[in-house]
This record gives C-alpha cells, sequence and structure tokens, in this order.
C-alpha cells in the first residue's frame, strides 16, 4: 500500500484491510472485483491484483527466498519487506535514504543491522528533507560533511514548470472508472475527447477492467 501512496491515507484502510483479510490465503481466495474495490483511494490499482497474484503464490508455495520472485515485487520492495518483516540484514533505498547517505557520503555496511533502513527512512523523511533540511536537529550533525550547506532549490516562478494537474490525467480517469465500478455510480463524463477511451483501453489492457461483448464494463470476476 505504501508503495507511492501517502502514510496518511495507508493507515486509515491498514487496519481494516487486515481485519477482512488476515493472511494471504484469505486475500487470494477473494474475487478480484472485491479486492479492487477495497483498494479504491490508495492509486495504482494495478498493485491490488498483483497483491493478490502474491498472495496466492505465497499460499501456494510459502514465501520464496527471492522476494522479488512475487508478482508485483522489486529490488526495493524485496528489501523493505525483507528487512521489516522477515529481519533480514538489508537497506531498502527510497528516496528519502538515497538523499541522507549521498549528504553523508555514507556506504551501508555488508551486513547492516536489518533497522537502518527504516532509521535512515525516517531521518530523511522528518529531518534530513529535501527542501528546509533541519540540520539543527539532526543526530548526525557533526559528523555529517553536508551539514548547514544543504542547498535549497528556489521554488518556480509563477508559470514556470508547473506541473500537470493530477485531475487532468489520464491516471485520474482511470481511477474514477474503477471506483465508478466499484460502487454503481456513473461513469465519468464531460471529459475531453480521447480521454475515456484511453483510460478504459489500458484499464482493460491491464486486466482491471473487462469489456462486455454489450459494451457494458465491469471489474474482473476472476
Amino acid at each position: 500500500m505504501l508503495q507511492q501512496t501517502q502514510v496518511a491515507r495507508v493507515l486509515e484502510r491498514y487496519g481494516p484491510w487486515l481485519q477482512r483479510w488476515p493472511t494471504p490465503a484469505a486475500l487470494a481466495a477473494e474475487p478480484a472485483a472485491e479486492v479492487l474495490a477495497a483498494w479504491v483511494g490508495l492509486g495504482y490499482n494495478r498493485r491490488a491484483l498483483r497483491l493478490r497474484e502474491a498472495c496466492a503464490v505465497i499460499t501456494r508455495d510459502g514465501w520464496p527466498d527471492d522476494l522479488t520472485q512475487l508478482p508485483g515485487v522489486g529490488e526495493y520492495t524485496a528489501a523493505a519487506v525483507g528487512a521489516l518483516a522477515f529481519g533480514r540484514r538489508v537497506v531498502q533505498v527510497d528516496v528519502n535514504v538515497a538523499r541522507v547517505l549521498q549528504r553523508l557520503n555514507y556506504v551501508p555496511p555488508a551486513d547492516p543491522d536489518p533497522r537502518l533502513g527504516e532509521a535512515l527512512m525516517e531521518l530523511g523523511a522528518l529531518i534530513c528533507r529535501a527542501r528546509e533540511a533541519d540540520c539543527g536537529g539532526c543526530p548526525l550533525t557533526a559528523e555529517c560533511p553536508s551539514a548547514h550547506q544543504v542547498t535549497i532549490t528556489p521554488r518556480a516562478r509563477a508559470g514556470e514548470g508547473r506541473r500537470e494537474r493530477f485531475e487532468d490525467s489520464d491516471r485520474w480517469v482511470r481511477g474514477r472508472v474503477v471506483a465508478a465500478l466499484a460502487h454503481g455510480t456513473p461513469l465519468p463524463d464531460n471529459l475531453e475527447a480521447g480521454r475515456f477511451d484511453r483510460a478504459v483501453a489500458s484499464l482493460v489492457a491491464d486486466g482491471l477492467v473487462t469489456e462486455g461483448e454489450d459494451g457494458a464494463l465491469r471489474l474482473p470476476d476472476g
């Protein structure tokens, strides 16, 4: 759930999710449509299907030594789950950890404490921030070559480098389509030409939506 989704959004969904599906076998046995419906609002709906598929593998074969063999699990997620859930001596390097390592000019040991990655992640997220780093409140200031020298990137002037609004993206439309099908509400309309069709085509290609011969859209049954 935490892959590219804010912690605050995950916290309110994590507990109810585990209450409903406390084991990999429970989630693997649930219809895909139910899993997608419960995932709505967490973003990147393909992750819900990959999680269900991973649970099916775990239920059938057990946890693999190489966690990247599970659907939807890359190097970072494998390291994070390995360290936090299994106590493996690895460091999960996300953008916050990479920033701290770069500023400290530090290379993690070959056999790190499993808690090191989590500690560095918290340090990067709360203190050694990309903008407005709190060097005065950092426990590593004395040994950090970048302390009090962090360059703060000026905010772009009005009209320069403006990002596309999320509501103007096809990903926004994809999310609205899945949410509408999950909750039985109207599909999004009044969109610019092509946005709805592009979103639906990509959802069908990703296996998140099925389209019947009558043109009706549905969440997958399998």
